[in-house]
This record gives C-alpha cells, sequence and structure tokens, in this order.
C-alpha cells in the first residue's frame, strides 16, 4: 500500500477533537495534557493551541520548545486499530494579537472569556519535523 501523504494525515486528523501535547516538565519529567484539534483547518505541518502565559505548558515550552503531540482516532477499518499519529515538532510562543485573530474560533470563547483581549492569551505554533502513524495494519512517517 502506497504511503500517507500529509494531506491523507490532514484529514484523518480532522476527525480527532483533541491532541496530547508532550512537553518536557522542569524536573525532566514528560508532562502531556489534552489540547483542542481544529478539524475544520487542513493539516500543513502545523498545528495551533491557545493557552494562558501562567501555565505550565507556557513555562516548559518557553525552557524546551520540543514537544509531541499524539492524536488517536476513534474508527477503523473493520475489525482493525483506528489510526494513531504521533507528531514531532518544535513549538513557538506567539503573542500577536493578529496572528490570535487569524487562528480564533468561536469555540475557544468558551475558555478564553475575553477572546483575543484575554490577559496572558498565548498561541502556541507547532511545527512537526517528523509524523509516525499507524492505521490498521499500515504505518509509516513522514519528514516534514
Amino acid at each position: 500500500m502506497a504511503q500517507k501523504t500529509l494531506s491523507d494525515l490532514s484529514k484523518d486528523m480532522a476527525k480527532i477533537d483533541y491532541a496530547m501535547l508532550m512537553t518536557r516538565a522542569e524536573n525532566g519529567h514528560i508532562a502531556g495534557r489534552p489540547m483542542s484539534n481544529n478539524g475544520e483547518v487542513e493539516y500543513k505541518g502545523d498545528s495551533y493551541f491557545f493557552a494562558l502565559d501562567s501555565t505550565h505548558t507556557v513555562g516548559e515550552i518557553a525552557r524546551d520548545p520540543k514537544v509531541a503531540l499524539a492524536f488517536a482516532g476513534r474508527e477503523g477499518i473493520v475489525g482493525q486499530r483506528p489510526v494513531f499519529i504521533n507528531v514531532e515538532g518544535q513549538a513557538e510562543l506567539i503573542r500577536d494579537k493578529a496572528q490570535f485573530q487569524a487562528h480564533w474560533t468561536t469555540d475557544l470563547d468558551r475558555w478564553f472569556e475575553k477572546g483575543v483581549d484575554t490577559p496572558g492569551l498565548v498561541l502556541i505554533k507547532v511545527h512537526a519535523s517528523r509524523i509516525h502513524y499507524w492505521a490498521g495494519e499500515e504505518e509509516g512517517e513522514l519528514t516534514v
């Protein structure tokens, strides 16, 4: 079977509501937390998440920008496991309101009541360097 493309993976990721974002904690341990995945956006190697500047997530990225994202789908080919996607990459902390507006969706209002004007708001951009996937009996790796 042919290797999946970034476009194929984008379609798989659009069906997954949450990703686990893994960072390295101050004590060296791996820390993970769920982040909302906006499936309305075609994935081209960059993921965007919002957080507050006061969170451990932002502090950990500031210390070490190497991160990972884990996606797990709910459905697979009958009798086979669903799609799993692991993204390795570099995170960037963005504090630019124009960038906030470019990536904002109304669903975020639940978490950030003042929208893009929320004090301490930070946009986390994760640029993928390597993506590994498992889909049924198929697996592969892409370098982005």
